[in-house]
C-alpha cells in the first residue's frame, strides 16, 4: 500500500515551509506562482488529499460547523437538520452532528451535563461556527450552569440558536412564530363551530409548549370558552399523543375538536381514536401545531402548520456566517407560518 506523504514531506519535497504549503492548498493569494506549480505538482504525483485540519493552519478556518441537538429521532429537528446540511453544503462546510440525548439514554451523564461536555468537545476541534437546536436552552428557566457555558462558548465561536429568544443570554436567536402558528389552528377550528376545542401533547416547562398553550388560551378565551380539563400536556411523540387521547376518553367529557403540539402527536391520537371504534374526523376533529414530513400521506390527511423550515435554516446559516466572517447581522429573521388544511378538520379539499 502506498505511503501517504504528509504536509511536511511535500514541503521537503518542494523546498518550502510548512506554511506555504498550507497557503497552497488554502489557495492563498500571496504564494509566488513557482513555489506554487511545485508543490502542487507534488500533491497531484501522490495524489495528496488535505484533511480539513491542514486546510485551517494558515487561516485558522476548518470550513467545519456544529449542529447540537437533544434528540435526533424527533422529526422536527431532523427536517431542519436536513436543511441546515443542504444550507452548509452550498456555502462551502461541513456540518458535523452532536445527538446529546444519546448519552443520556446511556445513563453515562444527564442531558445537560452532556450539552456542556459537548461544547468542549467543539471547542478542542476548532469547530468555526454551532447551530444550537432545543435542549437546555428551550426550557423556559434554563439552569445558570449551562446559561456560563453556552456564554463561554459563544465568546470563542459564533453561536447561532434556532428557537425562542431569552433576552438574558446575549445570543443571536433564530425563532419561530409561535403565536401566529398556534392561533390560525384555534382560529380555524373556531370558524368551523366548536367551541369545546383540547389541547394534547407538550411538555411542562419547554418554551414551545408555554407559548402555544398561552397562546391556545388566549384565544379560547376572545372568541370560545377555554376549559383547562380539555388540556393534557405530556410530550412530544406519537406515544403521548395516543397516551393524552387515552386519558381524554376516560374523563367525564369531552371536546369535539382537539389542537395537537405537532404531527407525531395527532398521529398518536388518531390511533387511540381508532382503537376505540371512532374516526377522525367524523367523531373528533384534530389540527396540529407543527408539521413534520409526510402528514399529508396518513389518515386522515393532517391539518397543520408548516413553519417553513427551509427558510428558517437559510437565515440560520445567513447569520451564522455574518458572525463567522465579523460582518454586521441584517434584520433577524421572524418567519410566518402556515396553515395547510387538510381532512383531519372536516374539511375534504378538492383533488385531495
Amino acid at each position: 500500500m502506498k505511503k501517504k506523504i504528509t504536509i511536511k514531506e511535500i514541503a521537503q519535497q518542494a523546498g518550502v515551509s510548512v506554511t506555504t504549503v498550507s497557503r497552497v492548498i488554502n489557495n492563498h493569494p500571496s504564494v509566488k506562482e513557482e513555489k506554487r506549480k511545485r508543490v502542487q505538482k507534488i500533491i497531484d504525483e501522490q495524489e495528496f488529499q488535505p484533511s480539513m485540519l491542514a486546510r485551517g493552519m494558515v487561516s485558522s478556518v476548518t470550513r467545519n460547523l456544529a449542529v447540537v441537538v437533544p434528540d435526533i429521532n424527533n422529526p422536527y429537528f431532523t427536517a431542519l437538520i436536513s436543511h441546515l446540511e443542504t444550507a452548509s453544503y452550498e456555502a462551502g462546510y461541513s456540518l458535523l452532528l452532536f445527538n446529546t440525548m444519546a448519552a443520556g439514554k446511556q445513563k453515562t451523564l444527564p442531558t445537560t451535563q452532556q450539552e456542556q461536555s459537548v461544547f468542549h468537545t467543539i471547542l478542542e476541534k476548532r469547530i468555526d461556527g454551532v447551530f444550537i437546536l432545543g435542549g437546555e436552552i428551550d426550557k423556559d428557566y434554563p439552569s445558570d450552569t449551562y446559561i456560563h457555558a453556552l456564554t463561554n462558548l459563544n465568546q470563542q465561536i459564533p453561536v447561532v440558536v434556532i428557537g425562542q429568544k431569552d433576552p438574558t443570554i446575549p445570543l443571536t436567536f433564530i425563532e419561530r412564530d409561535l403565536v401566529a402558528g398556534t392561533k390560525a389552528a384555534v382560529q380555524h377550528l373556531l370558524a368551523l363551530g366548536h367551541k369545546k376545542i383540547g389541547f394534547l401533547g407538550g411538555e411542562s416547562g419547554i418554551k414551545i409548549t408555554s407559548e402555544r398553550l398561552a397562546t391556545f388560551k388566549k384565544t379560547m378565551s376572545l372568541y370560545g370558552e377555554f376549559d383547562p380539563e380539555f388540556v393534557y400536556l405530556s410530550d412530544f411523540y406519537t406515544k403521548d399523543g395516543y397516551e393524552s387521547m387515552e386519558s381524554l376518553f376516560s374523563a367525564e367529557k369531552q371536546p369535539s375538536a382537539v389542537i395537537t403540539i405537532n404531527d407525531k402527536v395527532a398521529i398518536g391520537a388518531i390511533r387511540a381514536l381508532t382503537d376505540h371504534g371512532l374516526n377522525c374526523p367524523k367523531d373528533l376533529k384534530i389540527v396540529s401545531c407543527d408539521a413534520f414530513p409526510d402528514g399529508e400521506y396518513i389518515v386522515p390527511r393532517l391539518t397543520t402548520v408548516d413553519q417553513n423550515n427551509s427558510t428558517l435554516a437559510v437565515s440560520a446559516m445567513e447569520s451564522l456566517l455574518a458572525l463567522i466572517n465579523d460582518k454586521p447581522l441584517t434584520t433577524l429573521y421572524r418567519h410566518t407560518p402556515e396553515l395547510i388544511i387538510r381532512e383531519s378538520c372536516g374539511i375534504q379539499i378538492k383533488g385531495e
